[in-house]
């Protein structure tokens, strides 16, 4: 294989590598900017050696963000892409090939902010709102109407005249940085992972299958593109102004620009002005204004002629590293931490940043007193991005990540294939007794509200909490007059810790901070094993039978039950009142005594975890896995084809919903009331959009 070769397939590799990242795992490694030039990279690579090309390759196609939970739907017009610049120079390159190819005819640009969201597509009817639909992979996308409606900035019946009997309108779902900051402080405390920033958490918000928990989050959306026929406007401009008047938000900050000297100076201005913005952006687009003449400069395979977006690079600081200092968390991982010379960064002063991990230290080959290039990633995270090395000070060592814990001093240890040390005092270490007290009371683990950061830290400070079931000896009068305990609120405190005794089994397991047991294993084990008694002895083949538990779980929860100082904090958590088994449900019938059912796809009148419940509670089993030995297979939409032709070769019977119903004798009925603000059945979330945002 010659060089050119290679690198083709190479850089092939690498796009779908980032393309997979950043739409099915949302967590993507590199930015837009690097992105784009291995793109461009390939794209002329391909187009020299034709010999090469790859039908199957990321320039052939634009990336989904497709969930399979969701209903896809084929869009009416394809949802392109724009072209990326990162100059000013090729917008104005954009704006002269534009008014060359339109002989003779003076041009208007409109220029508008490129909210950092998730794009949608919305399509009325008759002036209501029919369906709602994500960009998908540019040619259909999921269905995700009952999250819109939930979104009070989308209007789900028009006001005014005017507006086309049928009209698509595009746009972007935001999460404003209030909303985004206010989500990251509770899942914070709930003990779940952070979100980079406000697109990412828009767009797994939108993915959410409860929309009422959508709706609690508080998206927002800005409207800007308009299509159909009997538009009421000849311009784009004219367009969105009617739109505005029909109840969509439409940014008010579009404008008519006549001049290449125009567009610089609208460049200029919202280069500093986006910081004080309410929501988050990452550029401007400029669109020719007359439909005419867009319909005339017409397409390429993947973007418009007429429009081009610019995205604003990355602000960048040059700071010195003052000290490197290490933190403690609540499962004992230990995280480095840059200390920098404060410096001014997009609109913020910045004086820390993380440093990851040892591996991370290392890559950076991370000095004592080196000035360190910080940027913030997504807007929202600072983070070191390189080092000038010609500044570094003679005779300066490298950074040596620590031996033992900083704060209890034990030795760390690392875990095969692991990239993070580990302090192992689990039951000595200040900082990881504070974490398991303060997530121990999230939300959506014993949800004793009055219990946060600060609180959990006091009662651990002043002897009255020394581990989690020290909060069920907790009295009135070892609260009241701590700091910001009145009467009142220890009262308040003492009620949630009450209250908490009648949480699930399931969310107490999730509440004992057991190492790599988040809330969905919590649950698939809890009811596993029924009561905790059989989850403390079960073995690790048959905690590894369980649906999605790895043998690294299971040693987890292992270790965790073979510790003396856990078994009797659960015993006495049991001995204050909480719930120790899962909840029996009454049996309904027998109708699938001795069956063994699996269950694939999804659903349009009962959730899986419902489903799960109604098998049970019709004497059936769940299983995980198809075998000779399954009975049936309740199928529902977007069953993997390879189940499916398991299941038929073993000859195993498949089971639609309303033949699963009607076995069990339930009626074939819709569960949620159709009263325009329908929830999808479930909780599951799909946490994602960082590549080319469309319009």
């Amino acid at each position: 294989m010659n060089p050119i070769q290679q690198r083709i397939i190479d850089l092939r590799n690498q796009l779908n590598e980032h393309n997979r990242n950043y739409y099915v795992l949302n967590s993507p490694t590199i930015s837009d900017q690097d992105f784009d030039y291995l793109l461009k990279e390939l794209e002329q690579l391909e187009k020299l050696y034709p010999e090469y090309d790859d039908p199957l390759s990321p320039t052939k196609r634009v990336g989904s963000d497709i969930n399979k939970a969701f209903t896809q739907v084929e869009h009416i017009h394809p949802m392109l892409s724009l072209g990326n610049s990162y100059s000013v120079a090729e917008v104005e390159d954009f704006i002269r090939k534009a008014k060359a190819s339109l002989v003779g005819e003076d041009m208007e640009i409109v220029g508008e902010l490129k909210f950092d969201g998730t794009s949608i597509s919305l399509i009325y009817e008759h002036g209501e709102l029919v369906r709602a639909v994500t960009r998908g992979d540019g040619v259909r996308g999921d269905d995700v109407t009952a999250n819109i409606k939930t979104i009070r900035s989308i209007p789900l019946r028009l006001t005014g005249t005017g507006y086309p009997d049928s009209f698509e309108i595009r746009g972007e779902v935001l999460l404003p940085w209030e909303a985004f900051n206010r989500l990251n402080e509770q899942r914070e405390k709930d003990g779940e992972t952070l979100f980079a920033n406000p697109r990412n958490a828009a767009a797994g918000t939108l993915k959410l299958l409860n929309s009422a928990e959508t709706a609690r989050r508080g998206l927002d959306a800005y409207l800007y593109h308009i299509l159909g026929d009997n538009l009421p406007a000849d311009t784009h401009y004219g367009n969105l102004e009617a739109a505005r008047s029909w109840g969509f938000k439409i940014s008010p900050d579009i404008k008519i620009l006549h001049s290449i000297e125009e567009v610089d100076n609208f460049i200029k201005y919202w280069d500093e002005q986006r910081k004080l913005l309410p929501v988050a952006t990452d550029g401007l687009v400029f669109k020719v204004n007359n439909l005419r003449q867009q319909a005339d400069l017409g397409f390429t395979s993947k973007f418009p002629r007429w429009a081009i977006a610019f995205k604003f690079k990355a602000e960048e600081a040059l700071t010195r590293l003052e000290s490197v200092s290490f933190q403690v968390g609540r499962t004992g991982v230990v995280t480095p931490v840059a200390n920098l010379a404060t410096v001014p960064l997009s609109g913020t002063m910045v004086s820390r940043a993380t440093l990851h991990n040892e591996d991370f230290i290392r890559s950076l080959d991370l000095h004592e007193r080196d000035m360190v290039y910080v940027e913030k990633g997504g807007e929202i995270i600072p983070k070191i991005t390189g080092v000038d090395i010609d500044q570094r000070e003679e005779g300066s060592s490298p950074i040596r990540f620590i031996t033992h814990c900083p704060v209890c001093g034990a030795e760390l240890v690392r875990d095969e294939g692991e990239a993070a040390w580990v302090c192992p005092n689990k039951s000595g270490c200040e900082p990881q007794l504070i974490g398991k007290i303060e997530h121990f009371a999230g939300r959506k683990m014993m949800d004793i509200d009055s219990i946060g950061s600060e609180t959990a830290q006091m009662l651990f400070k002043d002897g009255l909490v020394k581990n989690i079931a020290d909060l069920y000896d907790l009295k009135y009068e070892d609260v009241v007059g701590l700091n910001r305990f009145a009467d009142r609120s220890a009262q308040r405190l003492l009620q949630g810790i009450e209250q908490s005794k009648k949480i699930p089994f399931e969310r107490v397991v999730f509440a004992l901070s057991i190492q790599y047991v988040g809330e969905t294993v919590a649950k698939k084990i809890a009811r596993a094993a029924g009561n905790i008694d059989r989850l403390m002895t079960m073995t690790a083949e048959e905690l590894t039978s369980i649906e999605d538990i790895g043998p690294r779980i299971a040693e987890s929860i292992i270790a965790f039950f073979a510790d003396e100082e856990n078994r009797k904090i659960v015993e006495r958590l049991r001995a204050a009142g909480l719930q120790m088994a899962v909840e029996k449900e009454e049996v309904a019938s027998d109708a699938l005594k001795g069956k063994s059912i699996i269950i694939s796809g999804t659903f349009d009148h009962h959730s899986r975890d419902e489903y799960k419940q109604l098998i049970e509670r019709h004497g059936g089993k769940n299983v995980s896995s198809i075998s000779k030995n399954t009975d049936y297979v309740l199928a529902g939409k977007n069953m993997g084809p390879a189940k499916l032709d398991k299941a038929t070769s073993l000859g195993i019977t498949i089971l639609s919903e309303d033949d699963f119903l009607a076995l069990i004798g339930e009626d074939n009925k819709e569960t949620n009331s159709d009263n325009g603000m329908n929830e999808p059945n479930g909780s599951t979330e799909a946490d994602s959009t960082l590549f080319p945002e469309l319009f």
